[in-house]
């Protein structure tokens, strides 16, 4: 799908919802590494970035995703749980999530991610993650602005607070800009990818061994 097919469906998708307030009713919540601007191995970190672990640890993590992507769902509940235990949460390792949008529900599905407190925005990801057969498009749900609307649900948000949210189009121009930018800095044409320490890679980490290999070379990470 081009960046030009999503944005007419993104037009599509906000019809669906109801036009209500211009901004996302739980705060802005675009925080990643606070204040901080993190600039290394090609990835610049900015404070719309979400992220995990500490900006000072010697190794940047950048994933594109989508939350509609069913690859990148198995690395998020297999491999990933073992890499932050093991280079997250220890320092080794900065990571950087961002949605890499591959059909207008990934965008909808940022959108309302983006409107909650930021320390919800993981968790909700997981959930959209771990939740796929429920409202992805890629599953043949019928109804997928319904199906949104019942996963805001889940986090707490009511139907008016998920439309809200889907129908910010500031926020989906921002979010496919973001998209956009990956394609021209990174030639990311697909989910997951990864830029660690100036490297790419392609596709999922298989599990916690292949990822240590992956990061071998960068000596400053074992």
């Amino acid at each position: 799908m081009t960046r030009k097919q999503l944005l007419i469906g993104l037009a599509c998708l906000a019809i669906i919802a109801i036009t209500a307030a211009a901004y996302c009713v739980f705060g802005s919540g675009w925080r990643g590494a606070g204040t901080q601007t993190v600039n290394r191995g090609g990835v610049t970190v900015t404070a719309y970035d979400r992220t995990m672990g500490s900006p000072d640890a010697p190794i940047v993590m950048l994933e594109y995703a989508a939350p509609s992507c069913p690859i990148c769902a198995g690395f998020d509940s297999n491999a990933f749980p073992d890499i932050k235990r093991a280079y997250i949460d220890t320092g080794k390792v900065f990571y950087v999530f961002r949605v890499y949008p591959l059909r207008p529900a990934d965008v909808a599905a940022e959108a309302m991610a983006r409107c909650l407190p930021q320390n919800n925005y993981f968790s909700f990801i997981e959930t959209m993650f771990s939740n796929q057969v429920a409202w992805d498009p890629e599953y043949n749900v019928p109804d997928v602005h319904g199906a949104l609307v019942a996963m805001g649900q889940k986090a707490g948000m009511s139907p008016a607070q998920v439309d809200s949210c889907i129908a910010n189009q500031a926020a989906a121009r921002k979010i496919t800009q973001v998209g956009d930018d990956a394609e021209k800095k990174y030639a990311v044409h697909g989910t997951p990818t990864f830029i660690i320490g100036g490297k790419t890679h392609l596709g999922p980490f298989q599990d916690l061994k292949d990822f240590q290999t992956f990061i071998a070379p960068l000596s400053s990470a074992k």
